[in-house]
C-alpha cells in the first residue's frame, strides 16, 4: 500500500542569489564553477554558455557555442577545465576551457552510442570518459587515444552513473528501477552485483566515498541510502517528496543530503544521524492486532459470519492490520518518513514527540526541476527548469560553518601561543581579537541574506 502524502510546512527558503533567463530552450545540466563566479551550461538548443558574473550583478556568456545536434549532458572537470558534452545524436565532446573562461577549444569526439547520451562522466585520475545512452550500452573510452576501451549492455537505458576511483566499480541506474555496480579494468568490466529497491525507474544517483554510501533517487519519489562500504545489505529509506526526484547532491562537510524533485521541491536531509531501516511487511490472512479475516479468507469469514478487511501495513513495525487497528497517523524521521504515515495503535503510542522532531527542511525553488548541483567550496547550489531559468542560491549555515570552523582553529593557534609563551592572561584577548574578522566577516554575510529575503523576490 501506497503511503499517505501529506504537505509538510517548509522552513525558510535557501536564498537566492542570482537567475539566468537568456536560453532559449530548456537547460538540461548546468555546472557552478569552483572559484570562479561562473556558471556553464548546455541546453536542448544545442548551446554551450559560460556565464561569468559582470561588475552589474548579472550573469552574461563569455562563451557561446552552438552544436551540431541538442546537448543532453555534460560533465566539468575544474582541475584540468575539461568539458565533456554528451549529445542526443549519441556523440560525447570535449572541450578545453582557457583559464579565464572567455575561450574553449576543441579537444576530441568520441562516437560513443546509436542514441541519445543520458550522463557523461569524466574521471582524470583514469583518464577515462564514460557515458550511458537510450541505446542501452554503457561504455568508456581513453581520453588520451580517443579509443574505446569497453562496453556493457544494460537491461534498459541508464538514467543514472556514478563512479569510485578506489575501487574503480562503476554504479549503474537504469529505468527498471535496478542499481548495477560493475568492476572496470582498462579493457573489460565484471559484474560485481544487482540490487533493486525501487518501484519507478531510477532517476538519479550521488556516491560518497568517504562513508562508502550510494544515493539513489527514484520516479516512485523515494530516496534509498545503500550502505556499500558496511558490506550488510542495509538500505535506508527516505520519503520526503510528492513527485519523482530529479536529483541528489551530497555536502560532504556538514553531512547532509540535498534533494530535488520535478515540482520543485528541495528538501536538505540531516545524514549525520543514526537511521533505522524500515521494516519489511509482513504477510497475514488476518489482522495481526484484532484478528479480524482480510477480505481474501474465506474459510475465516465463514467461520465467524464476518465480512472481510481491507489489509493495511503499519510503516514502523510492518505488522498486517486493518484500518481500524491503523486509523492514526504519524512521521517516523528516523526511518525517513518526513511526511505522516500509516501506524499501528500500538506504535503510534510509542512515538514520542521526540522521534517525531524532523531531520529535514523543505524548501520551494518555485520552478520544475530538471538538474541539480551543488559546489561545496562556496555552498552554492543550482537548479535549472523547465521554465528555462537557472537559478544559484546559498544557504545562511554554509557562512556559519565556515566562521565556526574558522573560530576553532584560531582559539587553538592561541591555545598554542600560551602554552609556548605562558602569559595565560592574554589567552582570551588574543583569541578575541585574532576571531574579531572572522564574525564581522558572519555578520557582514548575515545582514546580506537578510537583505536578499526581504527585499529580494526569488
Amino acid at each position: 500500500m501506497a503511503a499517505e502524502i501529506q504537505p509538510k510546512p517548509q522552513a525558510r527558503t535557501p536564498v537566492l542569489l542570482n537567475k539566468i533567463e537568456a536560453s532559449q530552450d530548456v537547460v538540461n545540466t548546468a555546472v557552478i564553477i569552483p572559484k570562479e563566479d561562473g556558471v556553464i551550461s548546455v541546453s536542448e538548443d544545442r548551446t554551450i554558455r559560460i556565464w561569468l558574473k559582470r561588475d552589474s550583478g548579472q550573469y552574461w556568456p563569455s562563451v557561446f557555442h552552438t552544436m551540431p545536434a541538442s546537448c543532453s549532458c555534460m560533465s566539468f572537470n575544474p582541475e584540468t577545465r575539461r568539458l565533456s558534452v554528451g549529445m542526443e545524436n549519441g556523440t560525447v565532446s570535449e572541450f578545453i576551457l582557457s583559464e579565464d573562461y572567455n575561450k574553449m577549444t576543441p579537444a576530441r569526439t568520441y562516437q560513443a552510442h546509436q542514441g541519445k547520451v543520458t550522463v557523461v562522466l569524466f574521471v582524470l585520475e583514469m583518464e577515462w570518459v564514460l557515458s550511458t545512452g537510450q541505446d542501452k550500452n554503457f561504455t568508456w573510452h581513453c581520453s588520451e587515444s580517443g579509443t574505446q576501451l569497453g562496453l556493457y549492455r544494460t537491461t534498459a537505458w541508464v538514467s543514472g552513473l556514478q563512479f569510485d576511483v578506489e575501487t574503480r566499480h562503476a554504479f549503474v541506474g537504469d529505468f527498471s528501477g535496478q542499481v548495477t555496480i560493475l568492476k572496470l579494468e582498462q579493457d573489460s568490466c565484471s559484474l560485481v552485483t544487482t540490487f533493486k529497491g525501487h518501484t519507478g525507474n531510477v532517476t538519479a544517483l550521488c556516491w560518497d566515498p568517504v562513508q562508502r554510501v550510494l544515493f539513489s533517487g527514484s520516479s516512485d519519489h523515494s530516496i534509498i541510502m545503500w550502505d556499500i562500504g558496511g558490506r550488510k545489505g542495509t538500505a535506508i529509506e527516505l520519503q520526503g517528496h510528492n513527485e519523482k526526484v530529479q536529483g541528489l547532491c551530497y555536502a560532504p562537510h556538514t553531512r547532509q543530503l540535498i534533494s530535488c524533485s520535478a515540482d520543485g521541491a528541495i528538501v536538505v536531509w540531516n545524514m549525520d544521524v543514526t537511521r533505522q531501516e524500515t521494516p519489511e511487511w509482513l504477510d497475514s490472512d488476518s489482522c495481526q492486532k484484532c484478528e479480524q479475516p482480510f477480505f481474501w479468507n474465506f474459510k475465516q469469514m465463514w467461520d465467524s459470519k464476518k465480512i472481510g478487511l481491507r489489509q493495511h501495513h503499519c510503516r514502523k513495525c510492518g505488522q498486517a492490520v486493518c484500518g481500524k487497528c491503523s486509523a492514526k497517523r504519524s512521521t517516523i524521521p528516523l526511518m525517513g518518513f518526513e511526511f505522516e504515515v500509516r501506524v499501528c495503535d500500538s506504535c503510534h503510542a510509542s512515538i514520542t514527540d521526540e522521534d517525531r522532531a524532523p531531520m529535514a527542511t523543505f524548501h520551494d525553488s518555485k520552478h520544475s526541476i530538471v538538474y541539480m548541483h551543488y559546489e561545496p567550496t562556496t555552498g552554492w547550489l543550482l537548479t535549472s527548469g523547465t521554465d528555462k531559468v537557472v537559478k544559484v542560491r546559498q544557504q545562511l549555515q554554509d557562512t556559519l560553518f565556515v566562521c565556526v570552523c574558522l573560530d576553532r582553529v584560531f582559539l587553538v593557534i592561541s591555545l598554542i601561543q600560551v602554552k609556548k609563551y605562558g602569559n595565560p592572561k592574554l589567552h582570551w584577548i588574543n583569541h578575541l581579537v585574532m576571531t574579531i574578522p572572522v564574525w564581522l566577516t558572519y555578520f557582514q554575510a548575515a545582514l546580506y541574506m537578510f537583505s536578499l529575503t526581504c527585499f529580494y523576490e526569488p
